[in-house]
């Protein structure tokens, strides 16, 4: 007798017709056929059953946000940075806590279970800090929140920042982060990636460094990243994110800077909406894409996730907490065109981030938690094609969240296989 089975599965490898026994939190069996019974029985009728989305990186004290104090007029990466200053001082607690708290819930009903938020710490109250770490707690059974401390106007350009990252970190918060390119100079910027990847080497923690989110590019804080990934010994437990200065690289210094990257263990994570929305900005025509090389790095051997960084807030307008809205874009900005490219993007948002977040038991095996979302949708490529409804979104084997399985009906014929996106597939 099985808490939960989940019957008639496709698997995000292609295995079909499988059935998902779940016990005690845990997955149990996964095998066609599965004869015993079950609290609660659900049919996937085909449907592609995944592991939870996750999120490698957002900024969830400044989510839903948008228009407070005002709007980004410009677009721009430091109108944004510029108007979050005016906003931190106006912010409560309690403000921030209900603001994260309702994206939480937008998140897990779009399938999401994991999510690494940065969290500001050029804030000598830490308001976002203990706000964020209050919602850790609460939302801790259906959503697994990994915290960043993020010195957003730089850890040495910030008199307090360096200070108040390591209370923040004291404090309980899990992953060291940075900023070396908002830094006053290329020095001051090496310096702080060498300093903070020392604190994460002493207290044993993840490093996630906002890394040249800039079109300049000599902007090469990777390479010092990867350095001190290696000399520290942190092979596996660090991130570089953005990484949007590749774009702007010659060809000959990549060819130098991917083997560092894969030397050292280094992650990667672009952000395909935000970083096509801000980057480029000073470009008449031509205009730069405005993403890292992810081709290029994935094809060397380094771990890419996907994340989407802003939701309503200074500096993105848009998002719904959809992350097969960011691999569908990044499909489409990195030019991954093949069948095997468009399945890897689906990847991009599942088991390449639960890697760089270090999650345990995640997956679709027997041993890992019951925790999955079954979709619309009957293969990985369909899914990012279509980024269909969440059928059902399962945390330690019990339904979460459901949405109605979406099928329109034409007045005029009355028909409606026709009009479900999903019935289409192509023939090879």
């Amino acid at each position: 007798m099985f808490d939960l089975i989940v019957r008639n599965a496709t698997l995000p490898d292609g295995q079909t017709g499988v059935d998902i026994a779940c016990n005690g939190g845990e997955i149990a069996a996964v095998e066609a056929g599965i004869t015993a019974e079950a609290g609660q029985v659900i049919n996937a009728e085909g449907s592609l059953v995944s592991p939870p989305f996750v999120d490698p990186h957002f900024h969830m004290d400044a989510t839903l946000s948008l228009g407070r104090p005002r709007m980004n007029v410009s677009g721009t990466l430091l109108e944004g940075i510029a108007l979050w200053g005016e906003l931190k001082p106006l912010q409560t607690v309690d403000e921030i806590i209900e603001r994260a708290l309702r994206y939480c819930d937008l998140a897990v009903a779009q399938g999401i279970g994991a999510i690494r938020s940065h969290v500001d710490t050029c804030d000598d109250e830490l308001k976002g800090v203990t706000a964020l770490l209050e919602v850790r707690e609460r939302v801790k059974d259906y959503l697994d929140l990994q915290l960043v401390a993020f010195p957003q106007d730089g850890v040495l350009r910030d008199p307090t920042a360096m200070s108040n990252t390591l209370r923040a970190l004291d404090m309980g918060v899990d992953v060291v982060g940075g900023i070396p390119h908002f830094e006053r100079t290329m020095a001051d910027g090496a310096t702080s990636v060498r300093a903070l990847c020392e604190i994460a080497a002493d207290r044993g923690l993840r490093v996630d460094m906002h890394c040249d989110e800039s079109d300049d590019p000599l902007s090469r804080h990777i390479e010092t990243l990867a350095y001190e990934t290696q000399r520290l010994g942190l092979q596996g437990r660090v991130a570089g994110s953005h990484l949007t200065s590749m774009h702007s690289m010659d060809n000959y210094y990549v060819s130098k800077l991917i083997p560092l990257m894969v030397e050292s263990g280094v992650h990667a994570i672009p952000n395909p909406a935000i970083n096509i929305m801000i980057q480029g900005k000073h470009d008449t025509y031509p205009k730069r894409r405005g993403m890292t090389r992810v081709r290029e790095l994935r094809d060397a051997g380094i771990t890419i996730g996907f994340g989407s960084d802003c939701v309503m807030d200074p500096w993105y307008s848009l998002g719904k907490a959809d992350m097969l809205d960011i691999a569908f874009m990044g499909l489409h900005v990195g030019q991954l065109c093949s069948r095997e490219d468009m399945a890897w993007c689906f990847d991009a948002v599942t088991r390449n981030s639960a890697k760089i977040l270090g999650l345990e038991g995640y997956g679709i095996a027997k041993g890992s938690r019951a925790n999955m979302v079954i979709l619309q949708a009957r293969d990985a490529i369909e899914a990012v094609r279509l980024r269909p409804a969440r059928l059902a979104v399962i945390r330690g084997g019990r339904v979460i969240a459901e949405t109605p399985r979406q099928i329109t009906k034409l007045a005029l014929t009355g028909r409606t296989e026709a009009l479900d996106p999903a019935s289409y597939a192509p023939n090879a």
